[in-house]
This record gives structure tokens, C-alpha cells and sequence, in this order.
């Protein structure tokens, strides 16, 4: 169990903004460790994370008020600095039985909400590649709750393995919405694209690229999915190779890429900077959208090229970015 001073050391550190701020031209990003437990038998006490940027504050368990007809693993809510906050029992979520309790919870900001998750112990923030970072669907077969697995390497040569979470997914399914989140219609008419050409996407979600899919659909625009930075990229030059072998460029082909931040392999960041600076590319328009949101990371979006920022997740928002962006 972590001690409460340690608990404020990590915030400090957390709160090095300025520094941090530098990893979105790098490929780079911090991650959170910490444990949930272990299995019903007392075992496996597996390392998970979060990115760094979704956690707005980290502190030790507070007494938590128990709220009537609660949905499941929802502990209650808190009263955190004016503002309440409800309370999900991590460790329950994702299967795991804390063999000390519920010690610390963390203070998430991500898709237009807010929200705490108790979990266990707090490790450490430790600074990786997104090259160490591999898709859970490519490595695992696929896990609903888990986004991707880090690799973190040690001086002896040796490996540890991270379950980054897919917080997006675990907030969807703790709590379906009540209407659908695409509505036939609500978006607007559809929005026509050269024949041929299409939306290239990218997004490690698997709740998140249903989504964009289903938004796309409902304005009439094809879309080629991708899970990570990289695969857009890679898809991208052979897009561009094969257009160019039919006498045509790649704009014939791509009409825009939509790609989120957090990605295995290569980041948004990276993507869009690439896109930018490529002479091949540089006129393809660019939007983010992605459930980090707040000033510091849309004046990152800026700083890369993009052409737009849209916070996930509204299907009007998004359509109304792409019309823009389109000129449709």
C-alpha cells in the first residue's frame, strides 16, 4: 500500500506539465502503473496502466457515500474539491480481488467526463515509446477492456509486461447510453466524395472505432479503419503506391485521415506531423479526435498541422468537423 506522501509525490510529479508537454513531438508518452490484485486465488497481481494524460489527480482512498439503485461496481460518489464524483471499483471491473483493499483512487478526465476508479496500490509513472507499446487485439486476440500491453525493459535485460486499459470501453459498457449515440439524420445529409475516395482512420478502441464507423455510415462517407498510427501510415503509402501506378495521386484515393492520439506503435501526434511534413501528403487534411481534451492538448493539435480537434464523443461534433474541414 502506498503511503499518503507517497501518493503526493506522484502527484507532483504529474502535475510537471511543461515538461510532459515536450513527449507529443516524440513518440512519447508517460503512463501510470498500479495493481488491482490478484485472481480468486490470491495470484497473478498483474501491472496495469493509464496514460498519464487522463489522470487529473491521484490521492488515497476517501470515504465514499454509497448511492441507492447504483449500477454495478459503481462504489458511490465523492465530494472532491466542489464537484461530485462517482466512484468505480476498478479491481471488480476487471476481475481482480485487492489483497489490501481499496488504497487509492485515481481522478480520471477523459471524453467529456469525470470520473474516479479505486484501485489498489500506485506503482509508479514510468516514460516509454509508443514503439514499446503493442495493440492487445494484435497480441492477444483481442480483450475488450484492454486497449494495448507496454513492454517495460529493465537494466538486467529483462521485460514486464503492462495492461494499458481501454477506460472509453469500460465507461461504455459500466454504462450503455440510453439513446443511441448515432442518430440517422441528426448529422446532416450526406456528404458526397470523389468516386473512389474515402476516410482513412485510426483509433485503438475497439468501442471507439464502432462508433466512428457508425458516424461515418450515417453521412454517406466509406471509411478504411486502422488501429494504430503506423498502420495508417503504412496504409496511406500503399493508398498513394497504388494510385499512382493508375495515373491518379493519392488526394484522388484519400479524401481526409481521422486519426485518436493514444496509439500503439505511433501516436496521432506523430501521424499528423508526418502527414504534414511529407511532400507526398502535406495537402491531406487532418482532424484529431480523441478523448484527451483540455487547452494544453488542442495547442498540441495545433502545433502538429492538424486541420481540426474534435473531443470525442459526439457524432454532430465529429460531422460538423468534417464538413469544415471538407468544405462540404
Amino acid at each position: 500500500m502506498k503511503t499518503v506522501q507517497q501518493v503526493q509525490q506522484i502527484h507532483q510529479i504529474q502535475q510537471k506539465a511543461d515538461e510532459r508537454s515536450t513527449l507529443t513531438g516524440t513518440n512519447k508518452f508517460e503512463l501510470l502503473l498500479f495493481r488491482l490484485g490478484g485472481d480468486r486465488h490470491g495470484e497473478r497481481n498483474e501491472l496495469f496502466g493509464i496514460n498519464v494524460f487522463k489522470i487529473r489527480e491521484i490521492v488515497a482512498m476517501p470515504e465514499v457515500t454509497a448511492v441507492a439503485g447504483a449500477r454495478p461496481h459503481v462504489l458511490g460518489v465523492v465530494h472532491l474539491r466542489g464537484e461530485i464524483i462517482q466512484v468505480l471499483d476498478l479491481p471488480a471491473i476487471a476481475g481482480c480481488i485487492p489483497a489490501t483493499g481499496l488504497n487509492i483512487m485515481l481522478v480520471t478526465e477523459f471524453a467529456r467526463t469525470t470520473q474516479a476508479f479505486a484501485v489498489e496500490s500506485v506503482e509508479e509513472i514510468v516514460r516509454l515509446d509508443w514503439n514499446c507499446v503493442m495493440s492487445a487485439e494484435r497480441s492477444t486476440g483481442g480483450g475488450t477492456l484492454v486497449a494495448s500491453i507496454a513492454r517495460l525493459d529493465d537494466e538486467a535485460g529483462g521485460a514486464r509486461l503492462v495492461q494499458v486499459l481501454d477506460l472509453e470501453t469500460i465507461l461504455r459498457n459500466l454504462a450503455p447510453p440510453e439513446r443511441p449515440a448515432v442518430h440517422p439524420g441528426a448529422s446532416g445529409t450526406a456528404i458526397r466524395l470523389k468516386p473512389g475516395a474515402l476516410i482513412l482512420a485510426a483509433d485503438d478502441s475497439v468501442a471507439a472505432r464502432a462508433l466512428i464507423e457508425q458516424s461515418l455510415d450515417a453521412i454517406g462517407l466509406p471509411c478504411l479503419m486502422t488501429r494504430t498510427g503506423k498502420q495508417a501510415w503504412e496504409q496511406l503509402h500503399r493508398i498513394a503506391d497504388q494510385a499512382e501506378a493508375e495515373g491518379h495521386t493519392v488526394y484522388d484515393k484519400v479524401a481526409m485521415v481521422l486519426t485518436d492520439l493514444e496509439m500503439p506503435e505511433m501516436d496521432g501526434f506523430t501521424l499528423t506531423r508526418s502527414i504534414k511534413q511529407s511532400p507526398r501528403f502535406n495537402q491531406l487534411p487532418v482532424v484529431i479526435h480523441s478523448s484527451l481534451s483540455g487547452t494544453t492538448n488542442e495547442e498540441h493539435v495545433r502545433s502538429v498541422g492538424a486541420d481540426a480537434y474534435v473531443a470525442k464523443f459526439s457524432a454532430e461534433d465529429l460531422a460538423n468537423a468534417i464538413r469544415t474541414v471538407l468544405h462540404a
